[in-house]
């Protein structure tokens, strides 16, 4: 298969050009280019997408940008990678990726608050460095949530809420964090994939009832299910590669990118005020169809807007626990986290480094909590 459409170096200082054709069909052909300190070579790019490249500066970082031509074109930011050694292999595509997935290069982010908006005081701007995993590129759908709970409850499986949706093509909402992660061991099952999650810490037991407080689920980072991201990969999978901004595409929003109760007061909301006229009907929820916005950088569809998302993680802070490299949160607490935004609340919530928490038996009182899987890579 030919994958590289050809190979460009630049004329300029500290970046080198390539081209391939991306992994989401309809990005076609991306160019990407590598930006640092120094001027570095690409000396070869494998079938599997992963870039060699040499001559770079150890103890810096070196930023993957793209752009789907290489005149009249603004630059995009999407990956940096913090560099060790001279020499580098990193996977920058997966063309190949699970059905219905999206890949997400490793590589490190600064999680948080890098607007330095004053309302978000608990998302203290922190280095972070993220392995490589999958997401899913749509909110999982009432239709599709139907589909397994339905396989689920012939295989062993309970659930607290049977979840709801305004459509089957709409996000399935009224589903608790237990029924999430129950959920996730489900579709891993249905996958012939190993499940995440356990009731014991000898991760034997495959958790598969069970919905209080004291029910105490244990994870196995290292199999290859279906699973609720941690925040750290939540988030640094919504910024889909940008730097420094607010939301998935850039400072600013308006009503045309996602859908949420438009709030004037704050100067990044271009509005209009008030719920998403598109999607008022006669009864809430008033969520929307997944995938109707534009995806951000990494294929990836309502990473702000339309219904919260679960995570793993507990809710604390500071961020970087137990290690900045793939953090997965404070050891226990009394929240779990939801990131993303809503339907129903103002856009605050749907800046990439807004962080909301309730109690993991909590289903969301207007309809706004659903969630989307991940899988390790």
């Amino acid at each position: 298969m030919a994958i590289m459409k050809n190979t460009l170096y630049s004329l300029s200082v500290g970046l080198t050009l390539f081209a391939i054709v991306q992994q989401a069909p309809a990005q076609g052909t991306q160019f990407f280019r590598i930006s640092g300190p120094a001027t570095t070579t690409m000396t070869a790019f494998n079938p599997d997408g992963t870039l060699v490249w040499s001559n770079a500066l150890t103890g810096t970082n070196y930023l993957v940008q793209t752009a789907p031509q290489l005149v009249g074109t603004n630059w995009v930011d999407y990956v940096q990678l913090p560099v060790a050694n001279s020499v580098n292999t990193n996977q920058i595509v997966d063309f190949h990726p699970p059905a219905g997935m999206a890949f997400i290069p490793a590589g490190s982010f600064t999680m948080g608050n890098t607007s330095l908006d004053s309302d978000e005081t608990d998302a203290k701007p922190t280095n972070v460095m993220v392995s490589a995993f999958y997401m899913d590129v749509y909110l999982v759908t009432y239709s599709q949530w139907q589909s397994l709970y339905n396989w689920a409850g012939t295989n062993g499986y309970t659930f607290a809420h049977a979840g709801l949706g305004k459509d089957t093509n709409h996000p399935v909402v009224n589903v608790d964090w237990f029924d999430a992660v129950k959920w996730c061991n489900a579709r891993s099952q249905q996958a012939g994939l190993t499940p995440v999650y356990y009731t014991d810490a000898a991760l034997t037991l495959v958790y598969t009832n069970g919905d209080s407080s004291g029910t105490a689920v244990y994870v196995n980072w290292a199999n290859n299910g279906y699973r609720l991201p941690t925040e750290a990969e939540w988030e640094k999978a919504a910024r889909g590669g940008l730097i420094g901004q607010r939301f998935p595409w850039g400072n600013t929003i308006s009503e045309s990118q996602a859908n949420y109760y438009g709030d004037l007061a704050n100067s990044y909301d271009l509005g209009p005020a008030g719920y998403n006229a598109a999607f008022v009907t006669k009864t809430t929820p008033y969520t929307s169809p997944v995938g109707y916005f534009a995806p951000n950088g990494y294929g990836l569809y309502d990473m702000a807007g339309n219904v919260f998302e679960w995570c793993w993680d507990w809710y604390g802070t500071p961020y970087g626990q137990p290690t900045t490299t793939n953090p997965t949160g404070v050891a226990s607490g009394s929240d779990r986290v939801f990131r993303g935004g809503s339907w129903y609340f103002p856009s605050g919530d749907d800046r990439c480094f807004g962080r909301s928490g309730n109690v993991p038996t909590a289903i969301g009182q207007v309809a706004h909590l659903s969630f989307r899987c991940a899988r390790g890579h």
